[in-house]
């Protein structure tokens, strides 16, 4: 390995550590908060239940955009040519994701907490706090110059894959069982 290609890599361990922290933090912060299930109303849904479903199906359709644009922006859909407009749309597709994650995970953390009754359970638990590490990775790698070119579209990847898991062990498995 150069010197060169080791210092850019080296450029990762803050970021990657801090990643690990929040990931961490919200796992522990959500295993000694047992839940209160927090209760309020929101027009039209008949539960706090129905409504974190509702928005993790939404942030996984976000999700899915944002996928689908990087790969039209990195030129691997060879049959769609990149609009001028892409990264917009990649961009804000990103960030209504991750700012309707948020509140749902306000709820799961406040209002439930870290659970590992089974194990559909256990690993929501855990994508749910590697979420918002990665992607706190992913952000802080951002501002990085010089960074190889494979790491973005990795973090992107995998931001993408441990939502996806997040949402299909809650929203998914709540639509198909009630």
């Amino acid at each position: 390995m150069t010197t060169t290609s080791t210092k850019n890599n080296s450029k990762l361990l803050v970021p990657l550590l801090i990643g690990a922290l929040v990931s961490v933090a919200l796992g522990v912060y959500g295993g000694q908060h047992k839940g209160d299930s927090i209760v309020f109303k929101v027009s039209g849904f008949e539960d706090l239940i129905k409504v974190k479903s509702w928005m993790a199906v939404a942030a996984g359709v976000f999700a899915l955009v944002q996928a689908a644009s990087a790969l039209i922006m990195y030129g691997r859909i060879k049959a769609i040519r990149a609009p001028s407009w892409i990264g917009v749309l990649h961009r804000w597709s990103g960030r209504l994701a991750f700012f309707i994650a948020v509140p749902v995970a306000v709820f799961c953390l406040y209002g439930i907490g870290f659970q590992a009754y089974d194990a559909r359970v256990f690993v929501h638990s855990l994508l749910g706090c590697l979420f918002f590490g990665v992607f706190t990775v992913k952000m802080l790698v951002l501002t990085k110059p010089g960074v190889a070119g494979w790491v973005l579209p990795v973090l992107g990847g995998t931001v993408f894959t441990v939502l996806v898991g997040t949402v299909l062990t809650s929203a998914a498995w709540y639509f198909s069982a009630h």
